[in-house]
């Protein structure tokens, strides 16, 4: 019998409080247009090239939300990744470490990585 898993992940869903305030910040930092539509009045699906991104506001609570990077968003320039990072605001936990990646708190405090590819 051949295994009808996949070896791919489809979408990773993040908890976040206010699902308006957490599309537009996410798509800012994303450099994607935010006019896609909320579904259910908990969903929203950030447009992504590869594996897919949930933000869900149903699951949201402070105990949920992800005190380790749980994956990380793609860079080709780590250096440039961090500086445009700062420029924007975000609040950065962590410098670049082994000239790879680094870590920062979405404005729910969720902790997310950038690692260069």
């Amino acid at each position: 019998m051949n295994n009808p898993i996949l070896k791919q992940i489809g979408t990773v869903f993040i908890p976040v409080s206010n699902i308006e305030k957490a599309r537009d910040w996410y798509c800012d930092i994303l450099g994607v247009t935010a006019d896609g539509e909320i579904q259910f009045g908990h969903l929203y699906v950030i447009p992504m090239e590869g594996t897919g991104i949930v933000l869900d506001s149903k699951i949201y609570s402070v105990d949920k939300v992800f005190k380790t990077p749980t994956f990380h968003l793609n860079t080709k320039n780590i250096e440039e990744a961090f500086h445009f990072m700062r420029n924007k605001g975000v609040e950065l936990i962590t410098e670049i470490e082994h000239n790879h990646y680094f870590n920062f708190k979405d404005p729910d405090g969720n902790i997310l990585m950038v690692s260069q590819c």
